[in-house]
């Protein structure tokens, strides 16, 4: 499908495609519904105020869209699973930036956003997965991404846990500046949190 979308169609015909892809996870994983909507609405925001434009800005909004497209492959009574992850399973989670890359990998138009995927759970302290790779060894679009991904993550209510605060992720973001975030990512969230907040829609 990809291969044809890079013959016949180009770039611009990827936007509905990846829609598509978004809702088939969505529709898989209902908890985490709007969730890749709203990592997309604010890794954009991110990248811009990080001072990225044109295709950059582009691929990075592409990413965070399909950030999780991988968590297709899994099933679902693991991803909707309320109780604490068996080590299986939880091994089984950790394959989805992997799983998204090599999905991707298959358009030469969408390699660049492959990589993207790839690399979002890594740290900055080279504690994250699956590469284990840190600092400028990231990618830029993926630790915008972990940082946006990570908020919502925090913000959004789950089986097992409440959400929280506004205020709580902030101070918890700002906490692991230079640990598990690019610490000028994370001070760029700092500046424009309440752009954040509102394009987030969990108020």
């Amino acid at each position: 499908m990809f291969h044809m979308l890079d013959r016949f169609w180009g770039r611009g015909a990827y936007h509905e495609v990846i829609d598509c892809l978004v809702a088939a996870l969505e529709a898989k994983d209902h908890y985490t519904s709007g969730h890749s909507s709203r990592v997309a609405d604010m890794s954009y925001y991110l990248a811009k105020a990080m001072g990225l434009k044109g295709v950059a800005l582009e691929d990075v909004h592409m990413a965070a869209h399909l950030h999780d497209i991988g968590k297709l492959s899994i099933p679902e009574n693991i991803l909707n699973k309320k109780e604490k992850l068996l080590p299986g399973e939880w091994a089984q989670i950790k394959a989805h930036p992997e799983i998204g890359f090599n999905i991707l990998n298959k358009s030469k138009g969408l390699k660049n956003i492959a990589k993207i995927v790839l690399h979002h759970h890594e740290r900055w302290d080279g504690k994250g997965y699956p590469s284990g790779l840190k600092q400028d060894q990231i990618p830029l679009g993926s630790r915008i991404i972990a940082v946006a991904d990570s908020i919502d993550a925090m913000t959004s209510r789950r089986p097992y846990r409440s959400a929280m605060t506004w205020e709580q992720c902030r101070e918890e973001v700002r906490a692991n500046k230079g640990l598990q975030f690019d610490p000028i990512v994370a001070e760029r969230s700092d500046e424009i949190w309440n752009k954040l907040r509102e394009q987030s829609g969990n108020l």
